[in-house]
This record gives C-alpha cells, structure tokens and sequence, in this order.
C-alpha cells in the first residue's frame, strides 16, 4: 500500500471519529502529492517521491514551530507540533544523534585528506541517512567532526 493510499485510508477514520486537525493535516498531505503530481505533468508520483513530500511538510512544520516559539506565539506552535506529529508516522524511524554521529564519523574517514571539507562530507553522508535523520541535525554532526581539535 503507497504512502497515499494508507493517509487516504486514515482520512477516512479520522472523519468518522471527528478528529478535525488529523482531517486537516491528511487533507494538507493528499494536496501536496496533487500538487508533486501536477508538476510531474500527471506522472503518478514513486515511493521515494510521496516520502520526500512528506519530509518536506514536517520540514514545514519543524521550521513553523521555531518561528512561532521564537515569536512566543505557544498555541500557534502547539498546532504545528500536533501535526508534524501526525505526519511523522508516515515517515520511517528517525535515527537517534548517537547512531547519525556514529555513521558519519565512519564516513568521513573513509574520506580522502584532502577531501575531508564540509561539502564533501555533507556530499557523502546525506545519500546514506536520507529520511533517516535531519539534515540540520547531519549538518551540525559534520560540522563539530571537522573542526579542527585544538
């Protein structure tokens, strides 16, 4: 079953049971693979595509929930965290900091000397932990890794 159809299926129960925010959030989601779907000339969108869609949304929320704490507008947050929550169990495991700075550490010393730089490192670390971990979470691991100790 595609990532659609199970959020389709769940928009259904949450109907029934009157759960407007769950409604809402699905609804945001089956829009967003319209929209992919749209700008793919109506070519039905790939398992990989309906994940990246849906990592984009709770990047969505992720970023909103920072800018309303930032703001100190709490409520708006709460919404925002409620839904990113609601998407996230479409999305695999997230892997703990521990296991991402474990497999980046790995990665880059498989590096080359010469080509142990942030780009290269970032360039060799995200194919492997796509939808696995946050890229600011991997960015901020390769940073501290490749500062220089002193």
């Amino acid at each position: 079953m595609s990532l659609k159809e199970q959020i389709s299926e769940e928009l259904k129960n949450a109907m029934k049971a009157r759960e407007q925010l769950t409604v809402d959030t699905l609804r945001s989601a089956l829009s967003a693979f319209g929209y992919k779907k749209v700008e793919k000339n109506g070519a039905d969108l790939s398992a990989e595509e309906e994940l990246a869609v849906l990592q984009k949304l709770v990047k969505q929320r992720n970023d909103s929930i920072h800018e309303y704490q930032k703001a100190g507008r709490g409520e708006l947050a709460d919404k925002e965290i409620a839904e990113r929550d609601i998407l996230a169990r479409y999305l695999p495991a997230q892997k703990s900091e521990a296991e991402v700075r474990a497999m980046v550490q790995a990665i880059i010393a498989a590096l080359p000397p010469e080509g142990r730089n942030q780009g290269a490192a970032m360039k060799a670390v995200m194919p492997q932990l796509k939808g696995l971990a946050d890229g600011n979470l991997v960015r901020q691991i390769v940073g501290d890794l490749l500062k220089p100790q002193g």
